[in-house]
């Protein structure tokens, strides 16, 4: 038995056929690429967070041998502030040092020393406005701020 088409009908798509099929894939872009964008930016956000806990553990470090906490890059294995961290998509700036103070006849106790570091995204992550700024303290405060004017407290969002 032999098949054959019909005279004057063509086998395969019709031009109607493939433009709603490019149109279909072109919504399921539209779609996919700006969600994957923003899970990559999210896991991102894990370098920094490392960064500065390792920086802190460095500091800790530095202070159980000196008495002392250091803003000099140097004696925290970095050539220099501000220093680009994990693959390159948060920078940590100088941290903020503060020296301790001895007490004074009207205080029991003086001021501790302390230090914050504070990381903030560079390059494509500077997209994820949920978390504009990561920030660790010599108390172990970790926070977390929004990209908007306001700059807004997003520790829990960031941190968690």
């Amino acid at each position: 038995m032999n098949i054959q088409s019909t005279p004057g009908r063509s086998k395969g798509f019709s031009l109607i056929e493939l433009m709603i099929a490019v149109l279909i894939m072109s919504i399921l872009a539209a779609i996919a690429i700006p969600a994957y964008s923003n899970y990559v930016r999210h896991s991102r956000r894990g370098e920094a967070k490392s960064a500065l806990l390792d920086l802190a553990g460095l500091e800790e470090r530095y202070f159980s041998t000196q008495n002392t906490y250091s803003g000099t890059s140097t004696d925290l294995g970095y050539p220099s502030w501000p220093a680009t961290v994990g693959n390159g998509y948060y920078q940590v700036a100088a941290p903020a040092v503060t020296s301790a103070t001895a007490p004074t006849s009207t205080q029991l106790a003086g001021t501790p020393a302390t230090y914050s570091f504070t990381a903030t995204p560079i390059g494509d992550q500077v997209k994820d406005t949920q978390c504009a700024s990561f920030t660790v303290t010599a108390s172990g405060v970790q926070s977390a701020t929004q990209g908007t004017a306001s700059g807004a407290d997003n520790t829990q969002t960031c941190w968690h």
